[in-house]
């Protein structure tokens, strides 16, 4: 859940900080060209003040240049010159008809077209130019042309051009642009951490609750949840979990104590019942298929009984987990099953490495083993293999135990081990239905599994996990 709500949650910080930081980037350029378009403003103005009171042209000049040059036109010439000189704008002062009075760099025509001839034609209204469009730090051909009137007496007579290159002012803007996106950087890094300790301290008792519901789940009904950290509400769910939990333990308790009550209570009256029929049967000739009969059902119903007690106790007893060596427990009991199943005439073998450990209670997964082994000798006929194989894999062992028996079809396997379920194709074999429920039991209490699949062309291959990893 966790890698599902913090990108989430990191997309939806990124999107308000590119929401904040693009506006404030285009704010940024702009009043950064704002201010240079109003330096220009002033210096265009400071040299129509000089042009103001430059003498008119003389009649047939064209040019504008005379050979006696007055002092106010050679001091425009003057102040043009060091302007380009020390900030490399050119700058001109031109007529209506678009001759020069005073230029810089010397011979710079008046513009023709494009933007300048627009801050042009503006200022020979009467008005200043408008503002250029916005330059971004990668127009390299970029510049800002600012036009200025020069009125004399209500009259225009002359407009102030001035082209001012953009380098320094998109540096200058990239230079914030770059403050801007390390903040921008920076929030993201304290965001991202907020969000990481927000998610933290939310799903903190979510994961909690998983794993006691996980726990619970899987036979540990001790498990419960500290309501103490996290929202209200999930302090509040922790609460009514534990209350929940305490419930079905309680209820399962109370079963688990009627079922070995039951078993307990009953044993002696059917022993007395069974001692009765072995009397009675003293005064019937022998061989009498009823007496028979009862006392083979009377000998199943005491078996049935014992396997209930066996359950009740499987699941009420805390498993004593130790560093167990499993090729070798599995290789023991291979040894000590080998003389049934070779008066049986099955072929019972071990494979796999001599020494593979793994945690687990020796004595409950001896159990499993018993009745996993049990249950195929049963069930493989004669002349047929049974295979014990241990193989190691990551963080688990597996213990595979697999026949040549009939085996399971698809619908029966996801009901094996079930309590008192029997195929109905094998129901002349001895056995209660308990057998494989009080493995799953025994192996649930320490974390193993257990699992069935078929064994193609045909036989079960049931497989024992044992975890790897200490509790």
């Amino acid at each position: 859940m966790r890698t599902r709500l913090l990108p989430l949650l990191i997309v939806l910080m990124a999107g308000v900080l590119l929401a904040l930081g693009i506006p404030l980037g285009v704010i940024t350029a702009g009043v950064e060209q704002q201010r240079v378009v109003i330096d220009r403003i002033d210096d265009a103005a400071r040299f129509a003040s000089l042009a103001q009171f430059v003498t008119a042209r003389p009649a047939g000049d064209a040019d504008g240049k005379t050979p006696e040059e007055d002092e106010r036109r050679a001091t425009l010439r003057t102040e043009l010159a060091r302007y380009y000189g020390l900030y490399g704008i050119r700058a001109g002062v031109f007529y209506r008809d678009h001759t020069p009075m005073a230029a810089a760099p010397s011979g710079t025509p008046a513009p023709r077209d494009g933007e300048s001839a627009q801050a042009f034609r503006e200022a020979l209204a009467g008005r200043r130019s408008h503002d250029p469009h916005q330059v971004w730090p990668w127009d390299d051909t970029g510049r800002i042309p600012v036009a200025s009137p020069v009125i004399r007496d209500g009259d225009v007579v002359a407009v102030v051009m001035t082209d001012s290159p953009t380098a320094q002012m998109r540096s200058r803007v990239l230079r914030s642009w770059l403050l801007i996106a390390a903040g921008e950087c920076a929030a993201m890094l304290v965001a991202v951490a907020a969000a990481i300790r927000l998610t933290g301290w939310v799903l903190r008792p979510v994961r909690v609750l998983d794993a006691a519901s996980h726990d619970i789940a899987t036979g540990r009904m001790n498990a419960r949840v500290a309501a103490t950290a996290g929202p209200p509400e999930l302090r509040r769910l922790a609460r009514s979990f534990n209350e929940m939990a305490d419930n079905v333990e309680d209820v399962l308790e109370q079963q688990r104590a009627f079922v070995a009550d039951a078993s307990h209570q009953l044993r002696n009256p059917l022993s007395a019942l069974l001692l009765r029929i072995e009397l009675l049967a003293l005064e019937l000739p022998d061989g009498n298929a009823e007496i028979a009969s009862v006392r083979t059902e009377g000998k199943r119903l005491a078996r049935v009984l014992d396997d209930l007690l066996d359950l009740a106790l499987a699941e009420h007893s805390a498993a004593d987990l130790q560093l167990t060596d499993v090729a070798a427990l599995a290789a023991e009991r291979v040894d000590s099953w080998r003389p049934l199943a070779d008066d049986k005439g099955v072929l019972l073998t071990y494979e796999g490495q001599p020494a593979v450990t793994g945690w687990a209670d020796p004595i409950a997964l001896s159990s499993a083993l018993d009745a996993v082994v049990d249950n195929a000798l049963k069930f493989t006929p004669e002349g047929r293999p049974v295979t014990v194989a241990v193989t190691p894999e990551g963080e688990r062992v597996h213990v595979t135990v697999a026949d040549r028996g009939p085996g399971l079809a698809e619908d029966e396997l996801a009901r094996v081990g079930d309590r008192f379920w029997r195929s109905g194709r094998h129901q002349n074999v001895s056995g209660s239905g308990l057998g494989l429920s009080i493995t799953r039991a025994l192996l649930a209490a320490g974390g193993a599994t257990i699992d069935y699949a078929p064994h193609p062309p045909h036989g079960l291959k049931v497989t024992v996990t044992v975890p790897r990893t200490g509790p």
